[in-house]
């Protein structure tokens, strides 16, 4: 009895692991091979035609190359910009407590009111950015109904609000590094370009590696500044597979079918954002100076 006494106070956190996780994922993967919508009220079994027509949805595909794309891109000049700031946050500038708070304000900003915001600067007849560019003479650039332009228009968006957090996390982890292989260095008189490549940043890849990870799983999400800016388009130019699952399930009242995308996308995600990390910490090792 002593024991499985301690065990008991385990018993509230794993019911409510089954409960938000392990339940609902084991009802998505049932509902996956029914032809379940708003319609019905049971799960007839279908076998696996929604995973037939997954296959062949190119459209899907489409999104999910789309979205690997635009993640990885954006995650990575959000890191080096991250990085940068917080390079100099951690030397120390002039009134760097006051930049400090300044740069984590987009971060603060509802996602929702950050695409609002960005859509009304890079609308064509009426934008800022526009006006800004007739004003110098340049033409005008459709940044919302032309495929390439769409794109760089989401990029800049999200890197205006997700490079604080990397500034934020980076700047902590900048902040908690040992002085001692600094002052080694110095002594060897490594310059400060070879001190940052192998000093500071192998210390600084188990943060890094964090940092990125957590923005690569929340990249994977990317939907309120697609949705509000571009609507996915122009065509499908920009959408992403939160946006056409968001479509399917919920627009077409197509449940399982959206099921079967969601969890399709899971899979992936995981497989991929794992085999990222190891590549990542692998190349992150330190070395000698």
């Amino acid at each position: 009895m002593k024991k499985g006494y301690p065990r008991f106070f385990l018993l509230p956190g794993l019911i409510l692991l089954i409960a938000i996780i392990i339940f609902p994922l084991l009802f998505t993967i049932r509902v996956t091979f029914s032809s379940w919508n708003v319609s019905q009220t049971g799960l007839n079994f279908i076998g696996g035609a929604n995973w037939a027509e997954m296959v062949r949805d190119t459209r899907y595909w489409g999104s999910l190359l789309r979205l690997f794309y635009l993640s990885f891109l954006t995650v990575a000049i959000q890191y080096a910009l991250g990085f940068a700031i917080a390079l100099f946050a951690w030397k120390g500038i002039a009134a760097r407590r006051f930049f400090r708070v300044l740069w984590l304000i987009p971060m603060m900003t509802t996602p929702s009111l950050m695409a609002i915001i960005w859509r009304s600067i890079f609308t064509e007849d009426i934008g800022a950015l526009n006006g800004l560019l007739s004003r110098v003479g340049l033409d005008p650039v459709n940044w919302l109904t032309e495929s390439g332009p769409a794109n760089v228009a989401i990029t800049i968006a999200e890197v205006w609000q997700w490079t604080p957090f990397m500034f934020l996390i980076l700047l902590a982890g900048l902040l908690s590094l040992p002085k001692e292989p600094f002052m080694a260095a110095a002594i060897d008189g490594a310059s400060a370009w070879k001190t940052f490549a192998r000093v500071t940043f192998p210390m600084m890849a188990p943060i890094s590696i964090g940092a990125i990870m957590i923005r690569l799983i929340d990249a994977s999400k990317i939907f309120d500044s697609v949705f509000t800016m571009t609507r996915g388009g122009p065509g499908n130019a920009t959408e992403t597979p939160a946006a056409y699952i968001f479509q399917r399930s919920l627009q077409d009242f197509q449940i399982a079918y959206g099921s079967t995308l969601a969890l399709t996308y899971l899979i992936l995600a995981i497989v991929t954002l794992t085999i990222i990390g190891k590549v990542f910490a692998r190349l992150s090792k330190p070395r000698g100076i």
